[in-house]
């Protein structure tokens, strides 16, 4: 008992604050990776790290040799196996409003007629039974998917949108890429959901949807072309058989909580000066 009273004693707060942002992070981590591959894989990691304490308790000595130059030689193994892991903590971490922009410097009257020019464009879609998929860009740059796609530019209007997704033209079959008030480019690729989890009833479209928002904040807009169905995919997640009301309305609050975010940032930051 004695001990105990001892240890806890010598325990200082900072020591309470250096553990606690080390479950922080941890917490992060886990957030990060579950659902994916890279859950799987770390489960196959703890698994040899096991092992290889074993056969050390047992001086098995041949087995242990081959598994500490295993995890060794792993360590290279899993910084390329685990590149898009990485790359989405990455942006996890740089996704601050110090470093990146933000929607909410466009005028709220801009917010309202880009809201209103999207669901136009998506309710006529879907009573025509046309498939597109749109991917409203946030904090994270999507670049990378813009450059394999055809560069539009154009301010965005229904009629321009509905254009593009008409059957049989050159970048109906892709998704388009909204930045702000700006339709940045079409026919664009996307990457697949790894998440297992998925209906089998949807289709590749819904599948890249829900890919993109799992490695960026973005919002993605989905219409189904077997059933003209509006769904919106957010943070890997899928909101579906949506109205356009119920559509604009998603992207009015998106706004508003964007500018919510945006005005705690500033709260702090001027706090800060102060003191």
């Amino acid at each position: 008992m004695q001990e105990v009273f001892e240890l806890f004693s010598n325990i200082r707060i900072r020591d309470v604050v250096d553990m606690a942002i080390v479950a922080f992070a941890f917490y992060k981590l886990y957030m990060l990776i579950i659902e994916t591959r890279a859950e799987q894989l770390i489960k196959g990691i703890l698994l040899l790290l096991l092992a290889t304490q074993i056969s050390e308790w047992l001086q098995l000595h041949v087995i242990n040799w081959i598994l500490r130059n295993t995890m060794t030689v792993g360590v290279i193994a899993i910084l390329i196996v685990f590149q898009p892991e990485l790359r989405r903590a990455l942006e996890y971490i740089g996704r601050t409003k110090f470093l990146t922009k933000s929607i909410i410097d466009i005028e709220k009257e801009e917010i309202k007629n880009t809201a209103e020019e999207l669901s136009e464009a998506v309710g006529s879609l879907s009573r025509q039974k046309i498939g597109a998929l749109i991917v409203i860009e946030k904090e994270t740059g999507l670049s990378e998917v813009v450059e394999t796609g055809t560069l539009i530019g154009g301010k965005i209007s229904s009629g321009l949108l509905i254009n593009i997704f008409i059957p049989n033209t050159p970048l109906h079959d892709g998704a388009v890429v909204v930045r702000k008030d700006k339709i940045l480019a079409a026919g664009c690729l996307l990457p697949l959901t790894d998440n297992k989890n998925i209906s089998k009833s949807l289709g590749t479209r819904h599948r890249a949807g829900i890919g993109i928002t799992e490695r960026s904040d973005s919002t993605v807009i989905i219409v189904s072309e077997e059933t003209g169905a509006i769904s919106v995919a957010e943070g890997g997640k899928l909101k579906r058989f949506l109205d356009t009301q119920k559509l604009s309305e998603i992207l009015i609050q998106n706004h508003k909580n964007e500018e919510n975010r945006q005005l705690q940032f500033l709260k702090k930051k001027w706090r800060h000066k102060d003191e």
